[in-house]
């Protein structure tokens, strides 16, 4: 007879035809007494064909969804895309091509792909960002939010190219120069839409200790919000009539400040520099400076430039006129924007004072002893005392600083505050591939929103994709004339689109009530199934998806529509997968692909490869000779359970009166059981859980070579099928049901027998000088003493020990004995 064949190309299709005709993964929003998971990847961004990060991630969150419906979950695994985005614009600004025909091959391509990868998905609840029936409720919550004070509208720095007079991203500006024409790029500023989420610092801070995420995530997230306590003091521009705050937390050091520098971002350079002379130095040094990063220009090493304004303001402690500068290495997300500079005291505020011959004034000094010649004295001591500051000299800094902050409070020039490194959220685009924002500009009445029964206000359909001077859609004025909802009179639409993280800020919500064409949720069933149990996704996504998520979830919770204060309850973080030691690129030519690999190994052997190549959250590299390994592996065992299938015994029952080697397979199985449940349940090492399953399919093959009992067989292989599941589930599915005839994920996840796992004796590792010389079964409660004569007794170890001294012995209990000789 033919040795049967492990084929993925017939395999695959078969079971993936069985899922989908029978809807095997679909849930209702009906309880039926079993405890409710909510498993959530990421949404992708539509774009090509999915990568390897794709498969990765994907086949961390099916294993846990098919972990958690085998040990009595009822699971909501659903799938959709962010559909909105640069990408498909920039690419319909090249060809002519519509972005939603591009978007949808894309989801096409990834719809495909998932379902040949054989992902447990729920596809009734599919849904796409640029959906209408999906943004009409976006605009919807941006009402809420607009109605409730949360979204308002001011001035802010954009990046702007005068070639082609758009608004850039910031990732299409490449060193100061448009990506697409080459042309340097300016600053201007421009009335743009805002989300309030700095009303939420304090409680998106305290509310990460609620929540099972990655330490180092958390960090990041307090980091980007960044609570400082100190004051707000006031200086005031009398030539313009001006006040500008700062934020300090050493007002104990104000009679130091001989200076005042505004970031290149901060909205009135501009009108300060007016009428000056300075106009042209200072607009050219404004587009110069923000083609920069922060990390660039806040690096302390990085030598101080800026511009003198050609204004001054008060010190409100002396009334001492202090000349103002815009400086790079000021930045606009940290506090006002505005800093008075006090270099005696700050160093980066002393080396722009030296460069520009500034002066630098001691007001803090150390109790005993001189501060520092050449430097700044910056440090924070209890024992400092202020010097040269009025009828604060003599003060210690503390004393000092709590005085000085009372009497700018009594003169109404400053006060105590919290400041945070968070600013509001930036969510106009002048672009034409996003969601509309729902408003109109009417004469007579201002912003009037849209009625809620008006929405969606449609996307139109525009000829020319690339703005010239103007968001695209202003160029569509059938669209943009309109009537104003409140007084009849005519109105302008809104041009600016939203940030695409509107739209991902609340899909995990419409996922729980998909299909639902009267609301965005049934707050009922959002009840059902909120706050998602097991979040997974990259850590670049750590601050900004993840902390507007946070913010909309709180909002819409304070406005009565949801009863959860935090969206996702448990997070994982998937490392990046390399190939040759670097980032997968096209201009490396190192880029492995998933559909390349499927093609030729199957989908299970690419899915097991991935969770097999090393600890999921951790970064690993692409191996060739791996994957062929895990094929083997996976052809080996599927192959066994074929054999073992058609040959005697029955079902997947363990033998009744097994001898002792048969006993020992049964034990193997019971132990990898143990192993894999422990791997699931805490930690995801799906890495180890797969290496168990080898190691009990290695023990099943040496079982078979000595003509095993066949039911031991048949046991030993249906759990190894049963806890494959998740890894590979076509092959699994196979061969546990050629084993048994029944469906492996109808099936209870595999328990222990606590019996089983109990042993008279085990195998003890002999070592000497750290290499395994043999092997030997010694007592389970054998001591210390004991291991070591029985180790000494070993025949290879009396060979390799003969005419030498052991000098020490180590005992591990369980595993092995080592003896150093020499």
């Amino acid at each position: 007879m033919d040795e049967p064949r492990y084929d993925p190309g017939q395999i695959e299709p078969r079971w993936q035809r069985v899922w989908a005709e029978e809807r095997t993964w679909e849930v209702t929003n009906e309880p039926d007494g079993r405890e409710s998971s909510y498993v959530l990847v990421m949404l992708p961004y539509p774009s090509g064909e999915p990568h390897i990060g794709h498969l990765k991630v994907y086949s961390v969150g099916d294993a846990v969804a098919h972990f958690h419906r085998r040990t009595g979950r009822r699971v909501l695994q659903p799938m959709g895309y962010d559909a909105f985005g640069l990408p498909a614009e920039n690419h319909a600004i090249k060809t002519g091509q519509h972005p939603r025909e591009s978007t949808d091959a894309a989801i096409r391509e990834f719809r495909k792909a998932f379902r040949e990868w054989g992902i447990s998905i729920d596809w009734s609840r599919e849904l796409a960002t640029h959906e209408p029936r999906y943004y009409r409720w976006t605009q919807w919550i941006f009402l809420q939010l607009f109605e409730h004070g949360l979204a308002y509208r001011k001035d802010a720095a954009v990046k702007w190219c005068p070639n082609d007079q758009t608004v850039l991203a910031n990732e299409q500006v490449i060193d100061g120069r448009c990506e697409r024409c080459g042309h340097e790029v300016e600053v201007r500023q421009l009335e743009q839409w805002f989300f309030r989420i700095t009303d939420y610092a304090d409680r998106l801070l305290d509310d990460l200790d609620a929540i099972q995420w990655p330490e180092h995530v958390k960090t990041m997230q307090r980091n980007w919000i960044g609570r400082s306590e100190g004051a707000e003091v006031v200086f005031r521009c009398e030539a313009l009539q001006t006040d500008y705050p700062v934020f300090t937390t050493r007002p104990d050091t104000l009679f130091g400040a001989t200076f005042f520098v505004l970031a290149p971002e901060h909205p009135d350079v501009f009108r300060l520099a007016e009428g000056t002379g300075q106009e042209r130095a200072v607009q050219d040094y404004v587009n110069h400076a923000l083609n920069e990063s922060s990390e660039q220009r806040g690096d302390a090493e990085k030598p101080k430039t800026g511009v003198a304004l050609g204004r001054s303001v008060v010190n409100p402690v002396n009334g001492e006129q202090i000349p103002m500068f815009v400086a790079d290495y000021v930045l606009m997300e940290y506090g006002t924007g505005a800093v008075m500079a006090v270099p005696a005291h700050d160093q980066r505020d002393h080396d722009f004072a030296v460069a520009f011959g500034l002066p630098i004034r001691h007001v803090v000094a150390p109790a005993d002893g001189e501060p520092p010649e050449g430097a700044a004295f910056a440090a924070h001591t209890g024992d400092e005392r202020l010097v040269a500051s009025g009828e604060f000299t003599g003060l210690s800094a503390v004393e000092g600083k709590d005085a000085i902050v009372a009497m700018l409070d009594r003169e109404g020039k400053g006060h105590a505050t919290v400041q945070y490194r968070l600013r509001d959220w930036l969510l106009s685009r002048q672009r034409y591939w996003g969601c509309p924002i729902p408003v109109v500009h009417c004469p007579a009445d201002g912003i009037v929103p849209v009625p809620a029964e008006q929405l969606p206000v449609l996307l139109p359909d525009v000829r020319d994709y690339a703005p010239k001077g103007r968001s695209p859609l202003a160029a569509a004025e059938d669209w943009v004339n309109t009537t104003c909802p409140r007084c009849g009179g005519p109105a302008r639409r809104e041009t600016d689109t939203m940030d695409t993280f509107v739209d991902s800020s609340w899909y995990f919500l419409r996922y729980c009530d998909a299909n639902d064409d009267e609301a965005a949720w049934d707050p009922a069933i959002v009840r059902e199934w909120m706050p998602v149990d097991q979040y997974i996704g990259g850590v670049e996504h750590a601050i900004l998806h993840l902390l507007y998520a946070r913010f909309f979830t709180k909002a819409l919770a304070d406005l009565g529509h949801l009863d959860v204060q935090e969206p996702f309850a448990r997070l994982f973080t998937q490392g990046m997968v390399t190939h040759d030691g670097a980032k997968m690129s096209k201009s490396r030519g190192n880029v492995v692909s998933p559909q390349d690999i499927v093609s030729r190994y199957g989908a299970d052997t690419a899915r097991a490869y991935i969770l097999f190549i090393g600890p999921p959250d951790q970064d690993a590299d692409w191996d060739p000779k791996g994957v062929e390994g895990v094929h083997r592996f996976l052809g080996r065992l599927w192959r066994f359970a074929a054999e073992a299938a058609a040959g005697p015994g029955e079902g997947d029952d363990p033998p009744q009166r097994p001898e002792a080697q048969d006993l020992d397979l049964v034990r193997k199985a019971h132990w990898a059981i143990e192993k894999v449940t422990g791997d699931m349940a805490g930690r995801f090492a799906f890495n180890t859980a797969i290496a168990a399953i080898m190691e009990l399919t290695n023990e099943v093959s040496r079982a078979r070579e000595r003509g095993g009992d066949p039911q031991a067989l048949r046991f030993a292989l249906a759990t190894a099928a049963s806890l494959l599941f998740p890894f590979a589930p076509h092959a699994a599915a196979d061969a546990f049901h050629r084993l048994t005839g029944r469906r492996v994920w109808e099936q209870p996840w595999p328990a222990a027998d606590p019996a089983m796992l109990e042993r008279d004796t085990y195998e003890l590792v002999c070592q000497v000088n750290g290499k395994v010389r043999d092997r030997v079964q010694v007592p389970s409660g054998a001591t210390a003493d004991e291991l070591k004569a029985l180790a000494r007794a070993a025949p290879n170890v009396v060979a390799h020990v003969d005419g030498h001294s052991v000098v020490k012995e180590i005992v591990v209990p369980g595993k092995l004995v080592n003896l150093v000789v020499r």
